[in-house]
C-alpha cells in the first residue's frame, strides 16, 4: 500500500513539474513565430509557388550566413507547431520541403485576414521587456 501512495506522490510531482515547464518554454514558440513573420518565411514560400526547399528558403532569406544555421531548428519548431508542413526528409536536411498550412496563410503580408501586425504588435518589447 506504500508503494501505491509514493507512486500517485511521484505521479503528482511529475504533473506539477511539466505544468511549470511548459509555461516556462512557452515564450519560444511564440517567438519563432515572430521570428517566422519578420524573416516573411510564409510570403517567401508562398511566392515560390510551391513547396520549398530548406536550401532555397535560406537563400531566400534576408539574414547574414553566420545565422543560417539556426533555419532549421526554427523550421521544425514552426511544423511541429502545425504553422508549415513538411513534406520529405532525407539523408540531407537540405532537402526537406516546406509548404504553407492554413494557419501559415494567416501570416501572409498580403492577406486579408491577416494576424501578422496583431502578433507584431503583442510581441513589441514594449508589452513584452515589462
Amino acid at each position: 500500500m506504500m508503494g501505491s501512495r509514493d507512486e500517485d506522490e511521484a505521479a503528482k510531482l511529475l504533473r506539477a513539474q511539466t505544468h511549470v515547464w511548459n509555461h516556462i518554454f512557452n515564450f519560444i514558440n511564440s517567438m519563432s513565430l515572430k521570428c517566422v513573420v519578420e524573416l516573411g518565411i510564409a510570403d517567401i514560400i508562398h511566392n515560390h509557388g510551391q513547396p520549398i526547399s530548406l536550401s532555397n528558403l535560406i537563400a531566400s532569406l534576408p539574414i547574414h550566413s553566420s545565422k543560417t544555421h539556426f533555419i532549421p531548428r526554427l523550421m521544425r519548431i514552426m511544423v511541429h507547431s502545425g504553422f508549415f508542413s513538411q513534406l520529405n526528409h532525407n539523408d540531407n536536411d537540405l532537402e526537406v520541403k516546406y509548404a504553407l498550412t492554413d494557419a501559415s496563410l494567416l501570416l501572409l503580408k498580403s492577406h486579408q485576414m491577416s494576424v501578422a501586425p496583431l502578433l507584431q504588435a503583442e510581441l513589441d518589447p514594449v508589452l513584452t521587456n515589462p
